[in-house]
């Protein structure tokens, strides 16, 4: 029996690089696993859109999709906007079954890719000690995603950094430049900042001037189509398919 089509949802962005940068990843992960059949859905701005998507692979008679929001975190499309598309997609093609599988976010690989673009940015492992690590996210209102990028930053001052501080482009506080002068204030001599966000756009730009702004000695890459990334979607797509296979075996 075929192994269920993974579907990757993205946000989608006016900004091309957004696109550019979704599509680069789901061919790497293709890459990793070979026959996998990939596929890459937008909520808005780029098309295909998710329904789209959807109503094809149903078209071509097509078992079983899971779902992957390209989200770093449970906040709002993750928890309204996306279940609500699958709910309707589901009542209109009753044959497909799709299964919603978690968000990326935590998960060490995500750790991983961050200091992954550190170096690649120029920090060394032997650098971690004297710098201070800024943990730039999008932001959200939602107050579960804000205590998981502040678990995380716990998490990444426990693997040597002198110190690990988040921050935020949006909805919450504080911004990227204000916490790159915290940490000179407290002393900390050399700061980097590590975007945790997928792709380009609006809000990593938004990142990208705090951090200029207040004249911080690194700037990471977003991740991207990392490989740690992309080894972090053929996991959540596996965990997802566990119930579909038990269902199917029992």
């Amino acid at each position: 029996m075929a192994a269920p089509v993974l579907l990757v949802i993205a946000h989608g962005s006016r900004d091309p690089r957004h696109a550019a940068t979704v599509h680069a990843l789901t061919a790497r992960v293709r890459s990793l696993r070979p026959g996998l059949r990939v596929e890459t859905g937008f909520l808005e701005f780029n098309a295909p859109s998710v329904p789209r998507v959807l109503e094809r692979l149903a078209a071509e008679g097509t078992d079983e999709v899971v779902a992957l929001p390209l989200l770093l975190t449970r906040a709002f499309h993750a928890k309204s906007d996306i279940p609500s598309v699958l709910r309707e997609a589901r009542a209109r093609l009753p044959r497909l079954r799709i299964t919603q599988a978690d968000v990326l976010g935590p998960s060490p690989l995500l750790n991983t890719a961050v200091e992954q673009r550190l170096y690649e940015a120029g920090v060394s492992p032997g650098d971690k000690g004297s710098t201070g690590l800024v943990l730039a996210s999008a932001g959200s209102t939602d107050p579960e995603a804000i205590a998981v990028i502040a678990e995380i930053a716990r998490e990444l001052r426990h693997t040597g950094w002198c110190a690990v501080r988040p921050a935020f482009a949006s909805a919450s506080l504080p911004r990227t430049a204000d916490v790159v002068r915290a940490l000179r204030a407290d002393g900390v001599g050399r700061v980097a900042v590590a975007p945790y966000v997928i792709a380009p756009g609006r809000l990593p730009d938004r990142i990208a001037a705090g951090a200029g702004e207040a004249r911080a000695d690194v700037l990471a890459g977003v991740l991207g189509p990392s490989s740690a990334l992309a080894r972090l979607l053929l996991t959540r797509y596996d965990e997802a398919r566990v119930p579909v296979d038990g269902a199917m075996s029992a």
